[in-house]
């Protein structure tokens, strides 16, 4: 399996399973708004998207990196938004080399932090992370506001 920083010639790739991940959370398929948005976010260098490849070549997997900063330790920070692994190919690593290729990307950029939130309900998430050494915050509560 390899994990590399998508370019634009992974864009379709990439975009198939960021429509399937927006699928998985209850959005209907928009294949077409899913490669603008991306596009947008590729042009603009406004995310990095890690894409998975099987032993085949196939992407099986992708995750995307939202740069942002903390106030706090005065230092960039990236936000884990989007991570899907394809259901045939869950449970054979791809998720964790998502993670790890996250957290060695992020270092590279000068993080020093990476944070994700999931779903209260997606067990199989939380355990994948646990595994992978993230902590569960225990010290903050998050909220949202909807616009």
């Amino acid at each position: 399996m390899e994990v590399q920083i998508a370019d634009i010639f992974a864009l379709k790739e990439v975009a198939f399973l960021f429509d399937q991940y927006r699928v998985f959370y209850g959005k209907t398929s928009d294949l077409e708004a899913a490669y603008c948005f991306l596009s947008e976010r590729m042009i603009n260098q406004q995310s990095i998207i890690l894409l998975a490849r099987d032993a085949a070549g196939k992407a099986v997997g992708f995750s995307q990196l939202y740069p942002t900063f903390s106030s706090v330790s005065m230092r960039k920070k990236f936000i884990l938004n989007d991570l899907f692994v394809l259901p045939e190919a869950r449970k054979s690593g791809v998720g964790a080399a998502l993670l790890d290729q996250a957290k060695l990307v992020v270092r590279e950029f000068g993080a020093g932090a990476l944070t994700l939130s999931t779903a209260v309900d997606n067990q199989a998430a939380q355990q994948l992370y646990q595994s992978n050494g993230w902590k569960h915050d225990k010290d903050f509560l998050s909220f949202g506001f909807s616009l």
